[in-house]
């Protein structure tokens, strides 16, 4: 029996305007998991008028209030960690310890946003009157819009709205249309459920052809006054360009090409559990997800091989099996557009290590190429699936161009057992991440959390995720009656 859910506007789940509903599809088995209702414009409008309704009185309740939301909303969410399994097996075929991930950092997210709200803000400035005092003071925007997608639902879309509600705003959701529960209406129901007041948190759910009328009704409302987005950077482009249409802040979380080096003075086991994790966990559909393994040559027979060994035992499958490391992608037309990139680089000439061939409906066997050249679509394409390229290097210097020869820039895992040597290299790599002796996939909820180049622009997680979404005023006071020429 599929789940049925409704809008979430003001409180209240309602339907949407125009009564329609859209299919929520489970990847693994390809039956209808949920149906929800199918938002447009209309919609949006009517959550804003709630969110921009509820602004006033959520930015003026005394942080020690807003601060209890938070950490009763932690606590609840982490009580629900078998319920977010079941969901995220279903919705986005995510393996269990990938949902209990998922769980567990999604919660600290929130326990930060907590922290960040009773956080001293704002200074006290000098002036060039006597007996003047001035003040910077950071002070929310108002309604925010959230676009949260679906690969890591609770852990994205909890990130889409913690920071701005934490900075005192208000927040309309428009949640991936292949995970609109995990990522727009349960982390509802949790903030719900832990005392958020009516028309604070708003979600709006959409057909997939919709989802640009309904994205660009979002930023264009007047009243939306900043826009975060997470997702491809096809899309980011989109949604940066309606922003900057309307003069708005935004913060683009975008794709990634990662790489993972692999250093001479690397530990080689160390390494392969390192890439394997860093490649293949939730099916690579991660943003961080390293799609170059670039070694040493000295290294690279040895890791080759062990890398290859791994890969080629990892359990792939059933999401709800426990043993299963490698689940289905996000859909079909999902698997067989990574099944495409590995054709074209085998038919150019690329070699398959293990893996390969034609998927099983959603799920694609976990992959490994080498000899991949710049003219295959791989080389500079996001993979965003349980495939990735082994690539040698001479030197550091090597190693730093082809890490760098990449339009985007998220994160980057420098392997080695010499933290002097790896943090030289790291400082080269131009990414808005770096990770000494690990892999690239690392996340905190305390961290600058974001990349440059064509991975976006600005930062979520502790205070830099507040300062994104708030303004800073200049306030003085005169402490004595000033003298004018006229």
């Amino acid at each position: 029996m599929a789940t049925t859910r409704e809008l979430f506007i003001g409180g209240k789940d309602v339907p949407a305007a125009s009564g329609r509903t859209a299919e929520d599809i489970s990847p693994f088995t390809g039956e209808v998991y949920a149906t929800v209702a199918a938002g447009g414009p209309e919609d949006i409008t009517r959550a804003v008028d709630a969110a921009d309704a509820a602004f006033p009185e959520w930015a003026a309740l005394a942080p020690f209030a807003r601060r209890a939301i938070f950490l009763k909303a932690a606590d609840l969410l982490d009580a629900k960690g078998e319920q977010a399994a079941e969901l995220m097996a279903q919705e986005v075929g995510g393996t269990a310890p990938w949902a209990h991930f998922n769980v567990a950092l999604a919660a600290n997210v929130l326990r930060e946003a907590a922290a960040a709200i009773t956080a001293p803000r704002g200074e006290v400035l000098s002036s060039q009157d006597t007996g003047a005092l001035g003040m910077a003071i950071r002070e929310p925007l108002g309604v925010v819009a959230a676009f949260a997608p679906w690969n890591a639902p609770l852990i994205l879309g909890v990130r889409a709205v913690a920071a701005p509600l934490a900075a005192g705003n208000t927040v309309v959701v428009k949640p991936s249309e292949d995970a609109p529960l995990a990522c727009g209406l349960f982390v509802a129901d949790v903030l719900r459920e832990a005392g958020l007041p009516d028309g604070v948190l708003n979600v709006v759910t959409n057909a997939p052809e919709d989802a640009a009328e309904v994205a660009e009704a979002l930023v264009a409302d007047a009243r939306v006054r900043a826009v975060n987005f997470t997702g491809s950077t096809g899309v980011g482009r989109i949604i940066g360009t309606h922003a900057a249409r309307h003069l708005k802040p935004a913060v683009l979380e975008l794709g990634g090409k990662n790489a993972i080096l692999v250093l001479d003075d690397a530990d080689v086991d160390y390494a392969v559990d390192a890439v394997t994790f860093g490649v293949y966990m939730n099916a690579g559909q991660i943003c961080m997800s390293g799609d170059r393994i670039l070694v040493h040559e000295s290294l690279a027979e040895e890791f080759t091989r062990k890398f290859t060994a791994k890969v080629a035992a990892l359990p792939t499958g059933d999401p709800r099996d426990p043993s299963t490391v490698v689940g289905p992608l996000v859909r079909a037309s999902a698997a067989q557009r990574v099944a495409a990139l590995v054709k074209d680089a085998v038919d150019k000439g690329a070699t398959v290590l293990t893996g390969g061939g034609a998927p099983d409906g959603a799920v694609h066997p976990a992959t490994v190429l080498t000899g991949v050249t710049k003219d295959m679509d791989i080389y500079y394409g996001e993979a965003f699936g349980p495939v990735c390229v082994v690539e040698t290097f001479a030197d550091d210097a090597a190693a730093i161009a082809l890490a760098n020869d990449t339009e985007n820039g998220l994160t980057c895992g420098v392997i080695t057992e010499n933290a002097t040597h790896g943090l030289a290299v790291a400082r080269r790599i131009r990414t808005g991440i770096v990770h000494v002796n690990d892999q690239s996939v690392g996340d905190e909820p305390q961290a600058p959390f974001g990349g440059v180049k064509d991975s976006g622009y600005g930062r979520f997680g502790g205070r830099w995720g507040i300062e994104a979404f708030s303004s800073t005023r200049w306030v003085t006071v005169a402490t004595q009656q000033a003298h004018y020429p006229f």
